[in-house]
């Protein structure tokens, strides 16, 4: 067995296994395990792993439990050191292990870490899906350095220092298993969208580092599973902030944070219904619904993450409102925005 595991959750994606696998096992196979787990795919994956990836162990999951139940269950057959957690769409790129575990092994205390994601379609741009790695403001509102919003940077090598940051991105995530299991893996109860943050967030709160070794990079093609101009995925986004929000908040009065996210959240949903966006209006309005119904599992939860505590690890947060910096302010870029108001 091998330090590392890279495993990429797959359900119908025969397509992309096709395209990327191939790539995967070319430039990991020498230093990592590759391994496929299936959430019950209905086309041919099963049988395109075994024919045409011999090498790739696959496990095969009962029926489809979303992306973080699909990584919990899977995960419980997996043993090695790191877990690389790897869309099934990333274009990987040669020698791509190797700089971030040294990023992470040289530095105490870094459980998990991801390399610079960029676009597959226009590959001197940066990928929405962690772009060169998140941040959080003082909302609990994510964004990258590369992208904000839906707003992109091109690549011009201004993110090329290793940094430490809030959260890593599920699409080419490393973590240390030891962690993993430490915290529990993912949250099942997000389904998909936002959970890697709920989780790095726990690790945070564990005193923990969260790094974005930018001496790697990733392409990954995006809307693979999910468009980010579904409406589904509006839904799971603020539900899922909120979710994670009332678990792992715990510096200030959080009756206070809800109520000031009640009225953004409210402004957003009147944005897409003057936009004419109907759908995502009412994706909002049910993120809320869902909220207000699960609240007392969330607040065992919360009391659960309590005990754990230790010193909370506070760098990579943005000690300002991302919203009116980017709407109201015009800050678009990442470097528009003011060192001195991050956690370093």
């Amino acid at each position: 067995m091998k330090r590392v595991a890279v495993v990429i959750l797959n359900w119908n994606g025969e397509k992309f296994l096709r395209q990327f696998l191939p790539g995967v096992v070319q430039h990991s196979g020498a230093i990592a395990d590759v391994v496929v787990i299936d959430n019950a795919s209905t086309d041919h994956s099963i049988a395109v792993l075994q024919n045409e990836f011999p090498t790739v162990s696959v496990i095969e999951l009962d029926k489809n439990y979303g992306f973080a139940g699909g990584y919990n269950h899977g995960l419980r057959k997996v043993s090695n050191e790191f877990y690389v957690l790897l869309n099934s769409d990333v274009e990987v790129t040669p020698d791509w292990i190797a700089p971030v575990l040294r990023y992470m092994d040289s530095t105490l205390g870094m459980v998990a870490c991801q390399p610079n994601i960029l676009d597959y379609h226009r590959k001197d741009w940066f990928e929405y899906a962690g772009a060169a790695g998140g941040f959080i403001d003082k909302d609990a509102y994510a964004f990258c350095a590369g992208r904000i919003f839906f707003e992109f940077e091109k690549d011009l090598a201004q993110y090329s220092r290793n940094e430490e940051v809030f959260w890593a991105s599920g699409a080419a995530m490393f973590i240390r298993r030891d962690a993993w299991l430490e915290v529990g893996g993912l949250d099942e109860d997000f389904f998909a969208h936002m959970e890697e943050i709920d989780l790095c967030w726990r690790l945070k709160n564990r005193g923990y580092k969260v790094g974005a070794c930018r001496e790697s990079k990733v392409y990954h093609y995006g809307g693979g599973t999910l468009d980010r101009q579904s409406p589904f995925k509006t839904y799971l986004n603020f539900r899922n902030n909120l979710y994670m929000l009332v678990k792992n908040y715990h510096t200030s009065n959080l009756r206070l944070k809800l109520i000031r996210r009640m009225i953004l959240d409210g402004i957003a949903g009147l944005r897409f219904l003057t936009e004419g966006k109907w759908s995502h209006f009412t994706a909002v309005l049910k993120a809320h619904g869902s909220f207000y119904g699960n609240m007392r599992t969330l607040q065992r939860k919360r009391r659960k993450e309590e005990l754990s505590i230790v010193e909370p690890n506070l760098i990579g947060v943005y000690n300002q409102s991302i919203l009116k910096y980017f709407f109201l302010l015009k800050k678009r870029r990442f470097t528009d925005l003011n060192p001195e108001d991050f956690n370093r």
